[in-house]
């Protein structure tokens, strides 16, 4: 099949060393034949060997634009499959333009956002999962994003659905072999083993679902909301984790009006740090407000971290806060915890268990920098039980894919269902078969062209 010819920056569009600009299809050899000349100024691309990298100089016309580095890739020995060429070229955002615009006078198209993985997937050089794992590395934040997101790009996701996928076409094809030639196959004692082996395929989907809390995490980073009344000390915690003055500290309660965002990486895992105002009643309006705000973040939180100032009583404020927590996680800073104490853990402690929150206690000073140290383990271990490992363990950290094993285990507990029930064979084979169809969804052989379209919109250009 003849593709047309796209084009694009594989890199960003800022002054840098080296600038990338990709062509890929079935005319990008013919079209940079016609705009790079070696240094001999003779021999054409094409009798160039695949996977070779070449010095010499883009034209436009007869002008000279740029001294560049040529890489030849000729089908199918490339990402997308198709003959590709790479010009490696100085990374000014100028000259990037002038060369892709020549690129594309000579007949390539500009290529959209994620297009040459997109043919790399429909070519089938690479699954959906592998796919969307390309875009998550770019944007990983951290090393276990990055160690996960590289694992299901050499297949890891892949490889087990694969897996889970043979076991089922196994048995449909049993069962429908059985119900067309029953005089031949004896199905005595089926039940059975199709039994064992749907226990062994719920048991793995519902693992692999357990996954996706932390996966989430680890991917998009923990959203944590700093609560507490005013003047508690949430401000200079910010500011003592970002390690900036981010948030304006003083001694005037209520000087945190509106949210404060910041992104950390903490123990190899990103904090979306918010503080928040202080949460109180106050009849001035603007501080009304952010309070307002304060209470919408903590409903949406992942974690909670919850600043008591020690040196004061616990009033119907602590109390407002402290039953807006209910079941999150929660870690209590006990802080300023280097003045005259007030108010003992012990006796937090027992207000919170009444109503039923069961948080991490940490005496902290943000004056004195002590405790920092301790919520970050307090962080890891409400998170990760303590360790961060990606290493053996397969990770599910895009939304699509967990609502596919949801819809895969709904199709397993009806198989269940059926045999529990004693219905005919042809029920368990219409309810695998919906399992089959799903698990096909997660790596895309069984995907609608919408939703392809969707995925690789997403994508950043050039890639």
């Amino acid at each position: 099949m003849k593709t047309d010819t796209i084009a694009a920056s594989a890199t960003a569009m800022s002054n840098s060393g080296i600038g990338i600009i990709r062509i890929s299809g079935d005319e990008s050899i013919d079209i940079v034949d016609l705009i790079y000349r070696d240094k001999n100024n003779k021999k054409s691309l094409k009798n160039y060997k695949s996977n070779t990298i070449h010095y010499g100089f883009i034209y436009d016309e007869d002008e000279l634009l740029d001294e560049v580095m040529v890489s030849v890739f000729k089908k199918p020995n490339s990402f997308t499959t198709e003959d590709t060429i790479e010009i490696n070229c100085h990374g000014g955002s100028f000259v990037i333009n002038r060369i892709l615009k020549t690129v594309i006078g000579h007949g390539a198209r500009l290529a959209e956002p994620g297009e040459f993985t997109k043919r790399a997937f429909l070519n089938g050089r690479i699954d959906l999962s592998r796919a969307e794992a390309v875009m998550d590395i770019i944007s990983s934040q951290n090393e276990a994003a990055l160690k996960n997101a590289a694992k299901q790009m050499k297949g890891s996701i892949y490889n087990e659905i694969i897996r889970y996928r043979k076991k089922i076409i196994h048995e449909i094809a049993f069962i429908e072999s059985a119900l067309d030639d029953p005089e031949h196959i004896d199905m005595e004692g089926y039940t059975d083993r199709l039994n064992i082996e749907v226990d062994f395929l719920i048991e793995n989907i519902r693992k692999l679902l357990s996954t996706f809390e932390n996966g989430k995490i680890i991917k998009e980073g923990i959203r944590t909301v700093i609560v507490g009344k005013p003047n508690a000390g949430k401000s200079s915690l910010l500011n003592r984790l970002v390690g900036e003055e981010r948030a304006i500290v003083t001694d005037i309660a209520g000087t945190t009006r509106d949210i404060i965002e910041e992104d950390i990486r903490l123990n190899g895992i990103n904090l979306r740090l918010i503080d928040t105002a202080g949460i109180r009643s106050t009849d001035d309006i603007i501080e009304k407000m952010g309070v307002e705000k304060a209470k919408r973040y903590l409903r949406e939180a992942d974690l909670i971290v919850y600043v008591v100032d020690s040196s004061i009583s616990l009033d119907e404020n602590d109390m407002e806060i402290i039953n807006m927590i209910g079941d999150k996680k929660c870690i209590v800073l006990f802080n300023k915890s280097d003045l005259n104490a007030e108010i003992s853990q012990e006796e937090i402690c027992k207000v919170m268990k009444e109503r039923s929150v069961s948080p991490l206690f940490i005496k902290t000073s943000m004056k004195e920098n002590m405790g920092i140290e301790d919520f970050e383990e307090a962080v890891k271990k409400l998170f990760f039980y303590g360790k961060i490992d990606c290493d053996n363990e397969i990770i599910i950290t895009n939304l699509r894919h967990k609502e596919i094993l949801s819809d895969v285990l709904m199709n397993l507990s009806d198989v269940k269902k059926s045999l529990d029930n004693g219905l005919p064979e042809d029920f368990y084979s219409i309810d695998l078969m919906s399992a089959y169809g799903n698990l096909g969804k997660m790596i895309g052989e069984e995907v609608e062209e919408d939703l392809v379209n969707e995925i690789f919109s997403k994508f950043c250009m050039g890639k």
